[in-house]
């Protein structure tokens, strides 16, 4: 059970779910609301239009039925009358068929919309399986088509048989009236019986629409592994992420620490922090080279020592480098007076090691503007 419950689908499917099954020609689809249209606009045509196609159809039985002396002695003048009345019927009933025909193309419109797909039209050999075949009628979803077909069944047949049952007298009275009056009662027969089965049809497209609707996105539906890794394949794999960002900081960290030598102080804090400044002709103010906590503090000193780099232990001032300065980047300008008594004592203790005299004091209680410093941390 537990493994069934891993697996079992009770996520709504997701945007690009749906986007892959349209692309694959899935979608929604009402065969009851085609049914329901062609109906409707055939009830609709033969309402507006239906006195004059009855009044056409009453001059071709007419004509059909009116026996003249060349049509029965001569053979070919009979296909030639057969292929006028043909032509006849065609053009009385055109509109009743191009009618048909447009409620055909905007029927999905309704439910769905067009959707032009090749990867529908791909052979697929699984479908010709008949154990497939088989477990497809047997499933909730045959069991359902087969409940619902039956259920149309009987409620179009139902009403069918109400309306003529209903309407019995004025259909046995078709059979002695004349051809104007019997074709007359049969338009409207026709269209009282087509205003009926639309009605039920109707109500056979109010449950039937929601019903699709709920098996389509019932479907689609996605397990949470699956979920996830849509998730992964659409912002990557967290563990992936997480390796790149860490031999990007790798790489960088190499970077800043092959910076250090060339650095002309390094200030610290004097064991948590570190921070190697650079000031060479033509820089605006210091620049960061390299800076860090912990760890790479020690790093930095390190290489520092071996490369000769001076260094100066000034707390407040290290932390404050730490925290608002930026690698690669410019000083704040708040820090500009406390680097600069830095830079002074640097310089002073290269022309000591140059000229030699008196050893320079190292600056003590270096000004840091109160809001720049970070809470102390011990070391």
């Amino acid at each position: 059970m537990a493994e069934e419950s891993d697996v079992e689908k009770t996520e709504p499917a997701s945007s690009r779910r749906l986007e892959q099954a349209r692309e694959e020609g899935q979608v929604p689809r009402s065969r009851e609301i085609g049914a329901f249209l062609i109906l409707l606009v055939s009830a609709s045509a033969f309402w507006f239009v239906g006195p004059w196609m009855m009044q056409r159809t009453t001059a071709i039985v007419r004509r059909g039925l009116t026996l003249e002396a060349p049509l029965i002695r001569d053979p070919q003048f009979m296909i030639v009358r057969f292929a006028d009345l043909s032509l006849d019927a065609l053009l009385s009933f055109a509109p009743l068929l191009l009618a048909l025909v447009i409620a055909a193309l905007v029927s999905p419109f309704f439910l769905g919309s067009w959707n032009f797909s090749l990867k529908a039209l791909n052979p697929d050999l699984s479908r010709l399986d008949p154990i497939q075949g088989m477990a497809r009628l047997v499933s909730w979803s045959g069991l359902a088509e087969l409940v619902k077909a039956v259920a149309k069944a009987l409620l179009v047949g139902g009403v069918a048989i109400w309306v003529l049952w209903s309407e019995r007298n004025d259909v046995f009275a078709l059979f002695g009236q004349s051809i104007e009056v019997g074709l007359s009662s049969a338009g409207h027969l026709v269209n009282y019986s087509f205003l009926m089965i639309v009605m039920a049809m109707l109500l056979i497209v109010a449950i039937d629409v929601p019903f699709q609707l709920w098996q389509y996105n019932d479907k689609l539906k996605m397990s949470k592994d699956e979920v996830k890794q849509e998730g992964k394949e659409m912002e990557g794999d967290p563990q992936v992420k997480g390796r790149i960002r860490q031999l990007q900081r790798e790489a960088a960290r190499k970077r800043m620490m092959g910076a250090v030598p060339t650095a002309d102080v390094i200030v610290t804090n004097p064991t948590h922090f570190a921070v190697a400044l650079a000031y060479k002709s033509g820089m605006g103010a210091p620049k960061v080279l390299a800076k860090g906590r912990g760890e790479i503090a020690q790093r930095i000193r390190a290489i520092g020592a071996e490369n000769g780099v001076p260094m100066l232990e000034a707390p407040p001032l290290a932390r404050a480098l730490y925290r608002h300065a930026e690698l690669d980047q410019e000083i704040p300008s708040a820090l500009y007076a406390a680097v600069a008594e830095v830079l002074a004592y640097v310089y002073q203790l290269a022309n000591w090691r140059q000229v030699g005299g008196n050893y320079p004091i190292p600056p003590r209680a270096i000004p840091v503007p109160a809001e720049l410093v970070p809470e102390a941390v011990n070391g």
